[in-house]
């Protein structure tokens, strides 16, 4: 039988290679437009020769980038300490170039420095063995916050002191961070918060974002509710978002409530999306989804569509990992995105129940099916290193807060602000792809018409661009034109890839556009729409058996909509629980646009099955 570990790793090699063999297609189709209108130099033609190949980098080649960059900063420092003008001057463009090449945004580590292994075991005294980098005096530290703040401010940047020991291994950690010129270029990571019903993921979020701790009666998450009934039950049942602004100093961008005694107004006060962009170097845009069960649908399209960085899985203190809280674990581990688990309500929660809790969690990380490793953050040092280095292995932070007492609060904040962003992921998103856009909202807009929101999965798009839009119920594409764009509710003219946008479009009526459709480039020929496909999948459970013409709804990207299953090559010709098989599907209302190498889960009720698109049909 084969297992869930093993078969994501072989899902994970087809998605990476198709990626590969669709990239080089692209770059060739692109040279052979370019010779159409003019010839191409002999150098011209091996750079789009080699265009394919870029993402497929050994990992050798990021190990010898980390050690090159630690002998950078060791070089950085040393300038800085020898006071010559030259030196300094030397120093200013190496951490220029340190800020471009990671997007403005760089962790700039002084002293002796932990090993991981004590940091995150929470054993590390100053005896512990395994220390690393030049160690250096109080006095060296001093000197060098003063000239890195010269040197990154002369370079248009701001430095913040992150964490500082000035005992037994004097070191320091600073964030050098450059503002960016416009809410465009602003980075951004997006976090999905999931859970069980109950545990605290909207409070959560209310005092991530609107400063104020909660009253222990779910004051906090008011704010957050888009509908009436949410307010009545307390439960959120839509996909809710909210964004927490950082500003190049680093501080998180709250709204002014210290001279506010009324707690209603409290509970009202909050900025505007456009304020937060406009004030903010970094964005974390929170994907609050539905722990009940019967919002499982919605929650699913969330985690799905919105190309999270990370899955916060919110985990009540009182009640411990129940419900939906595993089936939001599990759909997380099948699409492969790194998790941080927080539990919440440590302030009511007696110590052995707590305890108790903390157990089970760590117990179900380190299980055969999710193998992760669990780290306890109770020191800023630690939400620091784990932060810089997360999503490259199986580590997997844990958190414990309140929302009353804010204990805990703080470490969390400083682990969102150092995280990498989402749009960074070259793999994922490659800028120099033709345009495509997924549409995951759709909106009619008094006197502006007809407005889609989604996330652009490679290429660029800028106000006034002819694009296509579709596929529609024929499997034909429309014509239409970007009228104007935001991000984060504020005007933008570009968006590259890996951003959230909105687009409003020219002589497109509402009705005529659904969830899962694509926006491209205007070609002569459009992209094909898919009606049948073959995937190869892994049935992670279900009661009895599935056979030919089960219907099931399919979750692939933004497209969601119900298959049934044509036919497959099980021998016995049922799938049972744990089995693998290639199926061909098909779409029962409408085609979509769908890619092979496309990650897809299908679930009636509960999720069932996990595989990938092998065929196009």
């Amino acid at each position: 039988m084969t297992t869930l570990r093993t078969f994501q790793t072989e899902i994970d090699e087809i998605a990476h290679r198709e990626l590969i063999k669709q990239r080089t297609h692209a770059a060739s189709t692109a040279e052979q437009e370019k010779e159409n209108r003019q010839p191409l130099s002999p150098s011209a033609k091996g750079k789009a020769k080699d265009a394919g190949h870029i993402n497929g980098a050994e990992p050798t080649a990021e190990i010898s980038r980390r050690s090159g960059l630690h002998e950078v900063e060791e070089k950085i420092l040393t300038l800085l300490l020898s006071h010559a003008r030259a030196d300094h001057d030397e120093a200013r463009d190496l951490v220029a170039g340190l800020l471009t090449q990671h997007k403005g945004e760089y962790v700039l580590r002084t002293g002796s420095q932990p090993s991981h292994t004590h940091l995150f075991e929470g054993n590390l005294t100053d005896v512990s063995d395994g220390w690393m980098g030049t160690p250096r005096t109080v006095e060296e530290l001093d000197i060098l916050k003063d000239q890195v703040t010269k040197v990154v401010e002369e370079v248009g940047g701001k430095t913040c002191i992150l964490f500082e020991a000035r005992t037994g291994h004097p070191r320091m950690s600073m964030l050098l961070r450059l503002p960016q010129p416009d809410v465009s270029l602003t980075p951004e990571v997006r976090c999905a918060v999931v859970g069980n019903v109950d545990s605290g993921k909207s409070t959560t979020l209310g005092v991530l974002t609107r400063g104020a701790l909660d009253d222990g009666r779910g004051r906090a998450r008011v704010g957050l509710f888009r509908h009436k009934h949410e307010i009545e039950t307390g439960r959120t049942s839509s996909v809710g978002m909210e964004i927490l602004g950082f500003e190049p100093s680093g501080t998180p961008i709250l709204p002014n409530i210290t001279n506010l005694a009324d707690p209603d107004a409290v509970r009202h006060e909050k900025l505007g999306w456009e304020e937060i962009s406009i004030k903010a170097a970094k964005i974390v845009s929170f994907i609050d989804l539905a722990g009940h069960e019967r919002y499982l649908k919605t929650t699913l399209y969330g985690l799905t569509s919105g190309a999270p960085s990370c899955v916060i899985l919110i985990v009540g203190a009182n009640a411990g990992l129940i419900g939906m809280s595993k089936e939001h674990l599990a759909i997380a581990l099948a699409l492969s995105v790194p998790i941080v688990v927080c539990v919440t309500k440590i302030d009511m929660t007696p110590p052995n129940k707590t305890a108790e809790t903390i157990n089970q969690v760590v117990k179900i990380l380190k299980s055969p099916g999710c193998r992760k490793t669990p780290v306890f953050v109770k020191n800023t040092e630690a939400a620091i290193e784990l932060a810089t280095s997360f999503g490259s292995d199986r580590i997997c932070p844990i958190f414990q807060i309140s929302n009353v007492t804010g204990n805990g609060l703080d470490y969390v904040r400083t682990f969102l602000n150092l995280l990498p962003s989402s749009e960074a992921d070259a793999e994922k998103f490659a800028v120099d792809q033709p345009l495509e856009f997924s549409v995951t909202e759709v909106w009619s807009v008094p006197y502006v018409g007809t407005v889609v929101n989604g996330i652009l999965n490679s290429g660029r798009a800028k106000t006034g661009d002819a694009v296509l839009l579709g596929p529609d119920s024929n499997g034909n594409y429309i014509p239409t034109i970007i009228r104007s764009m935001q991000r984060k509710r504020a005007t933008v003219m570009t968006a590259e890839a890996g951003q959230c946008v909105s687009f409003a479009l020219k002589r497109v009526l509402r009705a005529s556009v659904r969830k899962g459709m694509v926006l491209v480039h205007k070609t002569e020929a459009p992209p094909r729409s898919t009606r049948r496909f073959e995937g190869q999948v892994l049935i992670l459970y279900h009661n009895t058996t599935l056979q030919k013409n089960y219907q099931a709804m399919l979750h692939c990207g933004a497209v969601r909509q119900t298959v049934r299953i044509v036919e497959m090559d099980h021998p016995q010709g049922v799938l049972r629980t744990g089995d693998r098989a290639t199926v061909t599907f098909e779409f029962i209302a409408h085609p979509e646009f769908v890619k092979v190498g496309m990650k897809l889960l299908f679930r009636e009720g509960k999720t069932k099955g996990l595989g990938v698109i092998t065929r196009l049909l």
